[in-house]
């Protein structure tokens, strides 16, 4: 009876850490620091200002892009950032990006896209999503920091909480 208890939990333990693994890859570099430990005791805060543009969406489901924008918005502002959002236009080619991110007097700009947001077909209906983002100075069209991710999740999730959990680890270290 112990074998069978022990075969059960392996099974269920390997299951259920395969199931929601997602699939990331990143720059080296990570997103400029909001916060800049000056000494061991005291933290200042760094205006990090960023122009953040809709996500190109390249999948079948209307407003994909603008959905992973606005979380994506939602998290960076979490993080102390200063963010200049315009989503209510189509996004823009890289150039013109960069020039509206220098109107906005901003340091950074934010181009990405999203190819994946849906629910798979099945009875499980689990979420997918499939995300990039790339972060570039305003200045010059450097790319300083970039971010490629997929993740799927459960059947009770839903997409919203699937691209939060995945945009948080692709912007966190």
């Amino acid at each position: 009876m112990k074998i069978l208890y022990t075969i059960v939990l392996v099974a269920l333990i390997a299951f259920t850490s395969s199931c929601s693994t997602p699939s990331l890859i990143r720059t080296q570099q990570s997103l400029p620091k909001v916060y800049a430990d000056t000494n061991v005791t005291d933290e200042q805060k760094q205006d990090v200002t960023i122009t953040l543009f809709r996500l190109n969406n390249y999948t079948d489901t209307p407003r994909a892009g603008l959905r992973a924008s606005n979380i994506l918005e939602g998290l960076l502002l979490s993080k102390g950032y200063v963010v200049t959002s315009h989503f209510s236009k189509k996004t823009p080619s890289i150039n013109k990006a960069r020039k509206v991110a220098k109107g906005d007097s901003s340091k950074y700009f934010i181009y990405g896209g999203v190819s994946e947001w849906r629910y798979k077909t099945g009875i499980d209906g689990e979420p997918a999503v499939s995300l990039q983002t790339s972060l570039y100075e305003t200045e010059n069209s450097k790319l300083v920091w970039s971010a490629t991710g997929a993740d799927s999740d459960w059947g009770n999730a839903s997409i919203g909480t699937t691209a939060q959990d995945l945009l948080l680890e692709m912007i966190e270290e």
